[in-house]
């Protein structure tokens, strides 16, 4: 909104000029969304403490997390709301592809909320079905996926890191492969999201990561430069992710160990399902399993599991499912996992973004 009303200005005030770059409007998405979640914070945590929606602790979890049973829970809804209200601010709202990733965003945080509310209400740490859920994730996901693929002008092929002339196209099955991505991305998230601050310290390293990704392919002359795919209007999701960056910088704020409030499925969902879209989007499709490294190892490690206990008749891999439980089993400090599983992050990161020349 401050785009569409400052910029015009520019004609007669030039400085409103600085307002038509997006790099200007990135950073100052980011300090807003910030700036919210410090304000709306404190609020919504004592409103959460009133209405006593706190954390219900899975029975057969380690028994160090039972201290936070009742902590304010549904958090996610302040990340959202931040990143909503910050984009809408500053991003350029012609383009279409700012409105699809708000509504994969607000759309699989409503049916996080749901989760959330069960969760609450029935006082354990079941929520709707697993069948409903999924259920619910495919249909939105596959919506989005047919969109995409119908869309004049965006490609079905696929960018494979490391080669720059390896494009295949998919033709129809890119739906099955975007749905895929955008549910995996969402559940992959949730599945991370199981210490103070483990989900979000990586959430806004790829965030930070994708940033420059949708930067780099809405520009028409850096991606040629780079050769990778051009896709115009992407450039503004920028704008959008760092909205993300800043959001998640003010709920780690309050999320930090030991945490004042979690993000609950309402924040997991949405911002996996978010990642999983702007991977999409800037046609950086399956360099998201590198950027979000972290949580396809903590997907697998549950895979895994399940799978070889059911193959093994009752013997285990890891000491506990997800990934993050099995180091807290074998001593590991919370903090220390969550710092570690951060700086591992960022390693990733930095192999994705090398995939840029690297290829």
């Amino acid at each position: 909104m401050i785009y569409h009303l400052l910029y015009p200005l520019h004609t007669t005030f030039s400085s409103f000029n600085v307002f038509r770059y997006i790099t200007f409007r990135t950073i100052y998405a980011a300090i807003t969304a910030l700036v919210i979640c410090f304000i709306l914070g404190p609020w919504l945590i004592r409103r959460l403490q009133e209405l006593q929606i706190g954390q219900s602790i899975r029975e057969d979890g380690p028994d160090s997390h039972l201290v936070k049973q009742g902590t304010p829970t549904m958090g996610g809804l302040l990340i959202i709301f931040s990143v909503v209200i910050s984009t809408l601010m500053w991003a350029n709202l012609t383009v279409w592809y700012i409105w699809l990733v708000i509504l994969v965003t607000v759309s699989f945080g409503l049916i996080g909320f749901v989760d959330d509310y069960w969760k609450i209400t029935r006082k354990n740490s079941r929520g709707i079905s697993g069948k409903a859920r999924l259920g619910a994730e495919i249909s939105i996901a596959l919506f989005v996926s047919i969109v995409l693929y119908m869309k004049p002008g965006f490609t079905s092929n696929v960018t494979i890191p490391f080669f720059k002339t390896v494009l295949p196209n998919l033709g129809w099955a890119y739906i099955l492969l975007a749905t895929f991505i955008i549910v995996g991305a969402a559940n992959a998230v949730n599945l991370t999201d199981g210490l103070d601050g483990l989900a979000i310290g990586p959430i806004i390293i790829c965030f930070m990561t994708y940033l420059f990704f949708a930067y780099f392919a809405g520009n028409v002359k850096i991606a040629t430069y780079l050769q990778i795919p051009y896709v115009s209007g992407t450039g503004e999701l920028a704008i959008f992710c760092g909205a993300m960056v800043g959001a998640g910088l003010g709920f780690l704020w309050y999320n930090t160990y030991p945490a004042q409030v979690f993000m609950g499925d309402v924040g997991a969902l949405s911002l996996g399902g978010a990642l999983g879209t702007l991977a999409l989007l800037t046609k950086q499709e399956i360099l998201l399993a590198i950027v979000g490294g972290i949580f396809v190892l903590e997907t697998f490690s549950v895979i895994f599991q399940v799978g070889w206990f059911k193959i093994s008749k009752g013997k285990r891999i890891f000491r506990m499912a997800p990934l993050h439980h099995h180091f807290e089993l074998k001593g590991w400090a919370e903090p220390k996992v969550i710092v570690r599983f951060w700086i591992i992050s960022i390693l990733l990161a930095l192999v994705a973004l090398s995939t840029l020349k690297l290829r």
